[in-house]
């Protein structure tokens, strides 16, 4: 993508670059301030969270619920700024605020010269830890067509440690000689399907569609899966990222196992941090129950 920025860009970003020069723990601060209200004002991103968080853990009380919704929205605006100042830091910062705290089985599957796809759910610091892999090897992200100036300009960052940049609708076979050449995939597994093949699979025991993607290319590229989580850490603290055991075994001929398989993935690194994951996204919205859509 050209470096050329717009005069719109040019703005964002240097509102951003500014945001970012404030002291560490005053992001952190303010981020929180600026969950809380957004809590208080986005009806309808609260709305879509607390149905979500219904829907995943019915086994909670109404008010540990909201708790949870709340404490999803603090940690949301604290991801918003910190991640502000990250986009522009050094690579020497970016090293010190965001580290790789478990890494064998990609030490492991690098070693042994295999092709590598991180598993990368929707977490609040999703874009963070593409980053990072991205110091260590060049990565390919998958993005949809930017819709704001804003997105335009993020999508940008991407790319600042080398990563690749790859449209989520682009023809399959240039991405995986991409994968077969040993770069790896930083795949965004829980995505709405749309038209997409998808198949019912249980997601926090809700039957829900789900895209079948992630096996059909591990296939086709010859390559590992490994889960890869970024967590936003308490208070002024930076972020961890955790790349987890290969799935296994996967895949394998059957697609529903392969895409329930990916799913229990999810859902186990979503109950270590629930807080973090996207809950303002309509995860469930193609779940019918009585005809209708949980959001209607």
């Amino acid at each position: 993508m050209t470096e050329r920025l717009t005069l719109p860009e040019k703005a964002v970003g240097g509102l951003l670059r500014a945001l970012g020069a404030l002291p560490w723990s005053w992001l952190s601060a303010l981020g929180a301030g600026l969950g809380v209200m957004t809590y208080l004002v986005a009806v309808r991103a609260r709305r879509v969270a607390r149905i979500n968080i219904a829907l995943c853990f019915p086994e909670l009380s109404s008010r540990a619920r909201e708790r949870l919704v709340r404490r999803h929205f603090v940690a949301m605006g604290r991801n918003a700024l910190t991640t502000a100042r990250l986009w522009w830091a050094s690579e020497e910062e970016f090293y010190r605020r965001v580290r790789i705290v478990e890494r064998a089985s990609y030490d492991e599957a690098t070693a042994r010269g295999r092709n590598i796809i991180f598993l990368a759910p929707h977490f609040l610091g999703l874009e963070i830890g593409g980053l990072r892999v991205s110091i260590e090897r060049p990565c390919i992200s998958m993005y949809r067509a930017p819709a704001s100036v804003l997105a335009q300009l993020l999508l940008r960052r991407r790319s600042r440690f080398g990563g690749l940049l790859w449209r989520h609708d682009a023809p399959l076979r240039p991405l995986i000689r991409a994968i077969q050449d040993h770069k790896p995939f930083y795949y965004l597994p829980d995505l709405d399907p749309g038209g997409a093949q998808a198949v019912v699979t249980p997601f926090f025991g809700v039957p829900t569609p789900t895209l079948t993607a992630l096996a059909r290319i591990a296939r086709l590229s010859d390559a590992v899966v490994l889960p890869c989580y970024t967590r936003k850490l308490p208070g002024a603290g930076g972020f961890e990222v955790t790349i987890g055991a290969a799935l296994a075994p996967f895949p394998t001929d059957d697609i529903l196992a392969d895409a329930t398989r990916m799913n229990a993935a999810i859902e186990q690194a979503v109950r270590k941090m629930p807080e973090q994951y996207l809950w303002t996204y309509k995860r469930f919205k193609r779940v019918c129950r009585d005809g209708k859509s949980p959001y209607e």
